[in-house]
């Protein structure tokens, strides 16, 4: 019998690359989405790739009762991967409430439910923004964890401390926290990848947009920052490569392998890239320019932040394989395939 596992968010951008890699490797998979900034269509990609449809429940996390009852009709649920949540930092700043309600209220509900039901661990998304501006770079694990510049990194903060406490209260679960850079890219298959709904609030698929004549023009959001050419530097990884670091954790825990019954990890490629470097090499590699005007910095920005690797690399035996040239041109040809898509509906 394989062993079941519950992804929140499983129809977004990071959770559907996590399920096809959950049910290539095995894994059965529930999926609970409330498709606020998803499409139910991303089901049919999963299927595509893998062949299997992943069992799906329309359902706000937030909603308990709701929870309770796909806990119930699930049982046994070995393990969650908990990504459902509001995660665009600059919207974070003008609703903070939306995302304390929305980032913490769903994660209360998994740990009060989960003793119920004896599920065994779970996977945490989390992000490199509880480390805010570090002191030194490339960011450690040991870093350490300042004020939030955002109601977004904030409530990942917030929703790290309530884990931990939770796990040293002495609750039978054990829990592995990731610390996401920054995903980008999209499956090889071209079946799934980054589909914001309305205007994107994620880099990538502004500029894809922007490249394919959607949008008029990319905002960079300042050029005078303490950096080679003045913009923010991030540590760019590939959504697949980030999603296969989600089953090595779930493995890790399932197989009793985990050392502590909380441990932190770092996900990104060590390499840190700027956001016009990033422009610069989309257009090298595709070959299509991309429109861009510089703008005032926005409020919850970062200015230069990269991960150190090492102890995934090391103790996970993960590391983050694909290339910056080939994640931007998986990027530009979903996008392709969108706009492709979108061409047919308006003609029919």
């Amino acid at each position: 019998m394989k062993d079941k596992i519950l992804v929140t968010g499983g129809t977004g951008y990071i959770g559907s690359h996590t399920v096809v890699e959950l049910q290539s490797s095995g894994y059965e998979v529930v999926v609970i989405d409330d498709l606020s900034n998803s499409n139910i269509e991303v089901l049919d990609g999963i299927e595509k790739i893998t062949g299997i449809r992943p069992v799906f429940e329309l359902l706000d996390c937030c909603d308990k009762a709701g929870m309770e009852n796909v806990l119930s009709n699930h049982n046994p649920i070995k393990g969650i991967i908990h990504f459902a949540a509001s995660k665009a930092v600059g919207e974070s700043v003008g609703h903070p409430l939306k995302y304390y309600r929305n980032n913490i209220v769903s994660l209360l509900n998994l740990l009060e439910l989960m003793p119920i039901y004896n599920i065994e661990g779970l996977v945490f998304s989390s992000s490199c923004t509880v480390y805010g501006q570090p002191d030194n770079l490339p960011v450690t694990e040991n870093a350490p964890i300042k004020p939030a510049i955002s109601p977004y990194g904030n409530t990942k903060q917030i929703c790290e401390e309530i884990i931990r406490d939770t796990i040293y209260s002495g609750s039978s679960f054990k829990s592995i926290l990731l610390r996401y850079f920054n995903p980008i890219g999209a499956h090889p298959s071209t079946e799934i990848g980054e589909l914001p709904i309305g205007v994107p609030q994620n880099l990538t698929p502004y500029l894809t947009q922007t490249a394919a004549g959607i949008r008029p023009v990319l905002n960079i959001f300042g050029d005078n920052y303490d950096t080679p050419d003045g913009s923010c530097i991030r540590d760019y990884i590939n959504v697949v490569d980030l999603a296969k670091a989600h089953v090595v954790a779930v493995n890790r825990i399932m197989k009793g392998d985990a050392t502590n019954n909380l441990e932190i990890f770092n996900l990104g490629t060590g390499r840190g890239i700027s956001v016009l470097e990033l422009i610069r090499t989309f257009e090298k590699v595709t070959g299509v320019p991309v429109a861009y005007q510089i703008v005032g910095r926005r409020d919850g920005d970062i200015e230069k932040v990269w991960a150190d690797p090492t102890l995934a690399n090391n103790v996970l035996g993960w590391n983050a394989i694909e290339t910056l040239e080939d994640t931007l041109v998986s990027a530009w040809r979903w996008q392709q395939k969108l706009y492709a898509k979108e061409e047919v509906v308006k003609t029919n």
